[in-house]
């Protein structure tokens, strides 16, 4: 099946599987290697991207759902060789610590600035709940999720 999507801002026309795991498809096929598979079944988020404007879970989202679509990945973040606000605040507030987690947590939280510039603690909580930490970091990555909401305001 030939599909037509974007992936980082930029467009692409592949003949693809269909029904093949769009995780799979990110890693194996555009080799885009940020995004992390960790339980294969929805429930840590270390695979979460965004897809037209939303996080979802790349191991329960097939690719032919990406057809006509938009996708963003960790990979994405970065323009012209500068971190986005957000991966620095996540630098700066030792928000990355084993670092599993942290693409999956940097597209869910960018997902909520996308939508939410301006989220509460409780709206954040809520964005990033999807995504398990192995370490503990919760409150490091809510302060560098507001942190960056604070800095965007600024801008």
């Amino acid at each position: 099946m030939i599909i037509n999507f974007t992936v980082n801002g930029k467009s692409v026309s592949m003949d693809v599987m269909p029904q093949k795991r769009l995780l799979d498809f990110i890693r194996e096929d555009l080799l885009l290697t940020g995004t992390k598979e960790g339980c294969a079944e929805g429930e840590c988020g270390a695979c979460t991207v965004i897809l037209n404007k939303k996080a979802v879970h790349s191991c329960l989202t097939m690719t032919g759902q990406l057809d006509g679509g938009e996708l963003m990945t960790v990979e994405g973040l970065e323009k012209d060789g500068e971190l986005d606000v957000l991966q620095k605040m996540f630098i700066k507030k030792s928000a990355v610590q084993c670092g599993f987690c942290t693409s999956g947590m940097l597209m869910s939280a960018k997902a909520l600035l996308m939508e939410n510039p301006h989220p509460t603690q409780e709206e954040i909580k809520r964005a990033i709940a999807g995504n398990i930490c192995r370490c503990g970091g919760y409150r490091e990555i809510k302060e560098a999720v507001a942190s960056a909401a604070e800095m965007e305001k600024e801008e």
